[in-house]
């Protein structure tokens, strides 16, 4: 009878250790960065890519991810855990040390920086590990800390998944992928600064030098705003240099017309709901744009 209520507990410790692991890879940040690299390489040819290469430069893209994520955490840790939104992370809570956390953040990278090498080529390894390297180190060191433009310089980094999926399949850095990253880049601050906007207490608290914090809520309101407009701008160059049809002009010009709308209403009669409404349909607008291109990429030449 002992054993039977006793032998479960250490099966549950185990569960919940990994659980936190898997936390600290922040799984939705990157299921949205693996999505963004699967849709550049999915546009890198006409017909279907080779699914070996494509899977293990997923895999590759996801594990090296999550490892600047799980770095991510052991800098932020004090900063997290004064923090509503992050306070729950291991690393703020002390559930797990930061040797174990460098050390699962080291496997990651390891493991995933192999895959790439020797399965896809070593240029998606280099610039995988390159934004590795921009995230974990010059977004969360150095710029987060230190200006309220962090976000925009960091954004870089950020905008760089579908290049590595090109990179993936083509084994080079095309202009169409450079327009993808461009539309991620100038996608981040709108995206962030809502959320930064309704936010912005725990970011003071935190110390940390965010536009609503330095500029205050309507400076911060109106950039959004204008972002939103050069957005919209840049989502219509893939049509424009050819790369898509009909199909994605229409969805593009809807996709933005909204996020606008949002960001303009935002500006002119803000709330903290408001914003966490554009917030999200920031990320709505940037998974069904990209959607939106790849139908476009499979259906426009059929038609």
């Amino acid at each position: 009878m002992s054993e039977t209520l006793t032998t479960p507990l250490p099966i549950v410790r185990r569960a919940s250790r990994v659980r936190q692991f898997y936390t600290l890879t922040k799984p939705r940040v990157v299921q949205l960065i693996v999505f963004c690299a699967v849709i550049g390489m999915l546009l890198a040819v006409p017909g279907v890519p080779d699914m070996k290469v494509a899977l293990a430069a997923t895999a590759g893209i996801w594990l090296v991810a999550g490892a600047a994520a799980a770095f991510n955490c052991i800098v932020e840790q004090h900063i997290d855990a004064k923090m509503a939104r992050t306070s729950w992370r291991p690393t703020a809570k002390g559930d797990l040390t930061n040797a174990q956390t460098l050390t699962f953040s080291a496997v990651l990278c390891g493991l995933g920086s192999a895959m790439l090498y020797y399965w896809v080529n070593p240029l998606t390894m280099w610039l995988t590990f390159g934004t590795f390297v921009g995230y974990a180190v010059i977004y969360t060191v150095l710029l987060k800390p230190a200006t309220p433009q962090n976000i925009v310089i960091g954004g870089a980094s950020g905008a760089m998944p579908p290049v590595l999926g090109w990179a993936a399949i083509r084994g080079e850095v095309g202009p169409e992928a450079l327009i993808l990253c461009l539309i991620i880049f100038l996608w981040t601050p709108p995206h962030f600064w809502a959320l930064a906007l309704y936010r912005a207490e725990d970011y003071r608290k935190a110390g940390l030098p965010m536009l609503p914090v330095t500029h205050g809520p309507a400076f911060t309101q109106l950039h959004v705003f204008l972002y939103t407009l050069v957005l919209f701008a840049a989502t219509l160059l893939p049509f424009i240099a050819g790369m898509s049809g009909v199909i994605y002009l229409v969805c593009a010009f809807v996709l933005g017309a909204i996020f606008i709308g949002y960001a303009w209403k935002l500006w002119r009669n803000y709330s903290d709901a408001l914003a966490r409404k554009t917030f999200r349909f920031s990320i709505w607008h940037l998974m069904l744009l990209f959607a939106a291109l790849l139908i476009d990429h499979y259906l426009s030449p059929l038609l």
